[in-house]
């Protein structure tokens, strides 16, 4: 995607990816995690803000650092990434309430042009996995790159 993001940082294994969020909140740490679910080759994005006694990621935390573009399309990044590594991967990701999900929602809509040249995107509609559309509400969202 050809959006401006952040540099981010991660290890070899590619399952934790940290930058630092800049705005008038100073700097934010930042961490994008991506753990195995109960499902094989399914895999939950979970990001926010960095805890900084115990590493994990802060979900519930709004940071308001004027810079949710620039931080959305720093996650979106780390995906091509994860899934460069993990090409049969499913990556789930949902919003912590639905404010947050409709953000995620509107950064999809938004690219989805883009990011469907890359990735088959699915969201869940009344408990229901469907090829995503525009202007449509859902729960969570699923991705996979295409073959």
């Amino acid at each position: 995607m050809n959006l401006e993001r952040y540099q981010v940082k991660s290890g070899r294994s590619l399952m934790a990816f940290e930058f630092i969020s800049e705005g008038p909140k100073g700097k934010v740490p930042k961490i994008v995690m991506y753990s195995p679910t109960n499902l094989q080759g399914f895999y939950n994005l979970g990001f926010g803000d960095k805890d900084k006694a115990t590493g994990l990621v802060r979900d519930d935390v709004v940071t308001n650092n004027n810079d949710s573009q620039k931080v959305l399309a720093t996650v979106a990044s780390t995906v091509y990434v994860f899934t460069d590594k993990h090409p049969d991967a499913w990556v789930f990701a949902t919003g912590l309430n639905r404010a947050r999900t409709r953000l995620y929602r509107m950064g999809l809509t938004n690219n989805l042009d883009e990011i469907s040249q890359d990735f088959e995107v699915f969201g869940l509609e009344r408990d229901e996995w469907v090829e995503f559309r525009k202007n449509t509400e859902y729960e969570a969202f699923l991705v996979r790159r295409k073959k």
